[in-house]
């Protein structure tokens, strides 16, 4: 499964508890939209309207919902469309195409019933349009990276892999406003799944008529908050108020201008000149001073800084070396003097910002810390470790990272960490993502940097990646106890058992240590005094709709 973007950022979705029934929202706006146009130089109007300015680094991979499947497209889509649900401030699943749905007792059947709203082009936004997005996505012809996340819909897998049909798919338009899905099992995170802007509608006849509708704004079609306007591809995108949205009189902000601006001191410099309101990082030569004088915004963030044993390679193949190394890393040192950006050291795999059984509390806070730095016991785990392989000296190892900045300060403090509390000499190599990615896939490494970003926002989005089968794993390790934990989390419907599950394999997960977890991200970054009211949550993508520019 594809994931978001790897920069130091959150992305994904909330977790929340299953909710059985919501109020209605506002009434929709029936206005029609203004066309759009390819201008692209800022006009007195816009001035006039106060138009929020940021940056999302890099052109969006597609607009179109299910490719797309990264931070810089979502982030854009999730202000131009809208899914069934959308997540607010405290990352809880509430109504927004769809004004409430039921759930059957057994937790399988949903049924949605949509409000009244409008395409910017006029139609109606139908049931139908639903059915035939997330048939779309699942459809093998698209290729989507996203279809996976759909897999929990009975007859999704199937049709995906080739095996089945889209007939066979159990999501069914009963009529223009109910939408019923049928899970292939109870999944208690479906409601966020529908917040995923791979889950948005798509609609039907713009589609039929021209597969690239969402490849310029003169044809892109949307059913969200803001209506595409322009679109200079490689440079910026501007979005302007879809007053045909239904809960339009509720949308404080005119419209945004994306800047595609991928170096962080242009970035910073665009912001000191007040041509950006919100930077996306803080530059690195300058975040000491910058976070000194309190004015970087930081809030915690989903995901997690790790690295890879290779558990079929010497020394690592053993577990109590694996240990040894994970347990001489000192994490708290390494975020408050080496890293410097306020990130929590991860006391376990699963991060922050999920929930833990029926929404009560937080997943890591149940959990509690499964990792710990003791050079003491590290190195009595290393001499026993090599007691059991037989060596009287360590093999050598290599510790493989990507090029960055903050990769690079990380693998030389580790180095000097393991040097010191281990008496191991550790290599370092630097290669550059994408191979490091691959060496990853094909076991060609001891130990490596690498991360994880859930796709939702629920503990098992982390924990089922190290599934024997999992093309996520990347570490050779197998355990037979630890898949059926994650096999029979999948199955359960009551949650509190589902939940405890998951600790159980999160704690296998850590003591077989195939992977030694760093630190929890966050979101650093520099905003305007000018600005209020963007939502971007620790699992959730950039909200607009109560931003307000002075």
């Amino acid at each position: 499964m594809k994931k978001l973007s790897t920069l130091l950022l959150s992305a994904s979705l909330a977790a929340s508890m299953l909710i059985a029934g919501c109020s209605s929202g506002q009434p929709a706006n029936n206005a029609a939209p203004p066309a759009a146009n390819n201008q692209t130089a800022p006009t007195p109007q816009d001035q006039a309207a106060k138009l929020l300015l940021l940056n999302n680094i890099k052109e969006p991979t597609s607009l179109d919902p299910p490719i797309g499947f990264d931070e810089p497209s979502y982030n854009i889509l999730n202000n131009l469309m809208e899914g069934l649900t959308r997540l607010d401030a405290d990352q809880k699943p509430q109504p927004a195409a769809a004004t409430e749905w039921q759930i059957s007792p057994d937790g399988k059947v949903y049924t949605f019933k949509l409000r009244d709203n409008k395409w910017t082009n006029g139609d109606p936004v139908t049931a139908q349009d639903f059915e035939y997005a997330w048939k779309r996505m699942l459809d093998p012809k698209l290729a989507s990276s996203a279809a996976p996340l759909a897999y929990i819909i009975e007859g999704a897998e199937a049709y995906n892999s080739g095996k089945g049909s889209a007939d066979d798919v159990k999501v069914k338009a009963l009529d223009d406003k109910t939408l019923e899905v049928t899970l292939a099992q109870p999944a208690s995170w479906t409601l966020l799944l529908a917040s995923n802007p791979a889950f948005f509608p798509v609609h039907k006849a713009t589609d039929q008529k021209d597969p690239k509708w969402a490849a310029e704004a003169s044809t892109f079609v949307g059913n969200g908050p803001f209506k595409l306007t322009e679109w200079a591809h490689d440079s910026e995108l501007k979005m302007m108020k879809n007053e045909n949205y239904w809960d339009a009189a509720n949308v404080t902000l005119a419209g945004a201008v994306w800047k595609m601006i991928d170096d962080e001191n242009t970035e910073y410099q665009m912001f000191t000149n007040e041509e950006l309101h919100r930077t996306t990082t803080v530059p690195a030569d300058m975040a000491d001073q910058l976070f000194k004088d309190g004015k970087v915004l930081v809030k915690d963030g989903a995901g997690t800084e790790l690295y890879r044993f290779n558990v079929t390679k010497e020394p690592f193949d053993n577990k109590n070396i694996r240990k040894a190394f994970s347990m001489a890393i000192d994490r708290q040192t390494l975020v408050d003097l080496v890293l410097m950006r306020k990130q929590k050291p991860a006391t376990g795999f699963v991060s922050y910002g999920l929930p833990d059984a029926n929404g009560a509390g937080q997943f890591r806070e149940v959990g509690g810390d499964l990792t710990k730095f003791d050079p003491a016991e590290a190195k009595k785990l290393l001499e026993q470790g090599m007691k059991e392989k037989g060596y009287t000296q360590l093999p050598e190892v290599t510790l493989t990272y990507r090029s960055g900045t903050n990769y690079e300060k990380t693998a030389q403090a580790l180095q000097e960490m393991f040097k010191q509390n281990l008496g191991v000499d550790v290599k370092l190599q630097k290669v550059e993502g994408k191979v490091l990615t691959d060496m990853q896939k094909q076991l060609q490494f001891q130990l490596a940097r690498s991360s994880w970003l859930p796709d939702f926002g629920d503990a098992i989005n982390f924990l089922d990646i190290f599934q024997t089968k999992s093309p996520s794993n990347r570490t050779g390790w197998s355990n037979a106890q630890f898949d059926k934990l994650i096999q029979d989390a999948y199955k359960e419907a009551d949650d509190t058992k589902r939940i405890q599950m998951l600790h159980d394999a999160e704690k296998i997960l850590l003591d077989e240590a195939p992977i030694a977890p760093l630190y929890f991200y966050n979101t650093s970054l520099l905003q305007s005094d000018k600005v209020s009211g963007i939502e971007s949550t620790s699992l959730s993508y950039t909200d607009l709709r109560k931003a307000v520019v002075k």
